[in-house]
């Protein structure tokens, strides 16, 4: 099972396999079309109070990975999510921040991974 990353504005290939939108919010100015997704589960991000509180700020983002952890251990969404990585070779985890190296995707990827 190989567990990928990306912007959810990036163009889809072939080898995203299985696309999966893992924010609450749709992405701002997209088109349903054009973001190629296969399935959106919402209900894997972050708590709408713990995105707030992060604010993309990479000096929380230590403390951040830590809370949203803790919130997918006691969320139902991430066996979903497992069921589909066991279903498809490859799945592609969508995100639409702008940062890529301090968003809630890399914190779910890890999570997913142990």
């Amino acid at each position: 099972m190989s567990i990928k990353l990306k912007r959810v504005y990036e163009k889809a290939e072939a080898a995203d396999g299985y696309r999966v939108l893992i924010d609450r919010l749709w992405p701002r100015g997209l088109k349903k079309e054009a973001a190629a997704v296969d399935v959106w589960l919402k209900e894997i991000a972050p708590s709408p109070e713990l995105r707030s509180w992060f604010g993309h700020d990479p000096e929380k983002f230590h403390e951040f990975s830590k809370l949203y952890s803790a919130e997918l251990k006691n969320n139902p969404a991430v066996a979903e999510l497992r069921a589909l990585a066991k279903q498809h070779k490859t799945i592609t985890l969508l995100y639409g921040a702008r940062d890529t190296e301090h968003n809630h995707a890399l914190v779910l990827q890890a999570y997913l991974k142990n």
